[in-house]
């Protein structure tokens, strides 16, 4: 019998219906699993939520080793990615979108490394003063996650993008129209254009703008950045290994889409206005 659920980072039966058929089947050969599923994902997800480290697990979760060899092994066979996809998919299809979308947002967060960040995964932000690694994600119009990449925060929004978006040509082939700001303009634009037929299309600031304001377009990936950050593990980086990054980035995702998907509340979207002629 599975653990009763008592923490706010543990999934409902409601959300855990969404994605416990997108995790692998239980092996029929071999040694049998000794803990419940959902266990297991409650374990990481509130490891996510509450930035513990895995010893710190509450004693009614599964041993830690156990619970992060999970994470460990749902990362390294592409688990993860399928559970989110899924999820996203899902999530745009409840909001009225094709799965696949045409246009979306990229943009760059440069966070703090703890001191398990090895030295040469890690680098310094002179524009933000940050010592750390830089995040590089790629959102839909409903910002919704589409491709994330976790680079020292020394590497330049043009540099990192690139990379990002060359995974993105191959993982998302109908999304060729992004929004951007100013730290990707310049020769990545063109770049972006010759090589990979996508039009990056860049949003600046206002003249004279002090200050945060939301500007058309861009103000979704703004909103995921601050989705991801409310996990306290994502607040800075403890990963020794970038995939472990990236692996708590797409948990978090998940853990935000299964609660948009139970409780129906659509997902705020740009105005008619907002969008471009190929957004879907």
């Amino acid at each position: 019998m599975g653990r009763s659920r008592r923490y706010p980072s543990d999934m409902s039966d409601e959300e855990w219906a969404y994605v416990a058929p997108l995790l692998p089947p239980v092996p029929k050969d071999g040694r049998p699993e000794s803990h419940d599923r959902r266990d297991i994902v409650d374990a990481i997800l509130y490891v996510a939520h509450n930035g513990i480290v895995w010893r710190a697990l509450p004693a009614d979760f599964p041993p830690w080793k156990t619970v992060y060899g999970f994470f460990d092994r749902w990362k390294r066979k592409g688990v993860v990615i399928r559970v989110h996809d899924g999820l996203r998919d899902q999530l745009r299809q409840a909001e009225g979108r094709r799965p696949r979308p045409t246009a979306g947002v990229i943009d760059s967060q440069s966070v703090k490394g703890a001191q398990t960040v090895t030295h040469p995964s890690r680098g310094y932000d002179a524009g933000k003063k940050v010592n750390g690694r830089k995040r590089f994600i790629v959102v839909d119009t409903l910002g919704l996650l589409l491709g994330v990449l976790v680079l020292p925060a020394s590497r330049q929004d043009r540099d990192g993008a690139r990379q990002l978006l060359l995974d993105h040509y191959f993982t998302t082939p109908t999304c060729r129209h992004l929004f951007a700001d100013g730290g990707f303009a310049g020769k990545f634009v063109t770049w972006a254009t010759d090589i990979l037929k996508t039009t990056v299309e860049v949003v600046r600031k206002k003249d004279g703008q002090k200050g945060f304001t939301a500007l058309p377009k861009r103000w979704v990936v703004e909103r995921t950045l601050a989705w991801l950050t409310a996990h306290r593990r994502l607040a800075r980086d403890y990963e020794r290994d970038p995939a472990s990054s990236v692996a708590f980035i797409r948990w978090a995702m998940i853990r935000t889409m299964a609660r948009r998907l139970v409780r129906g509340k659509p997902v705020e979207r740009w105005t008619a206005r907002e969008q471009p002629n190929t957004a879907s």
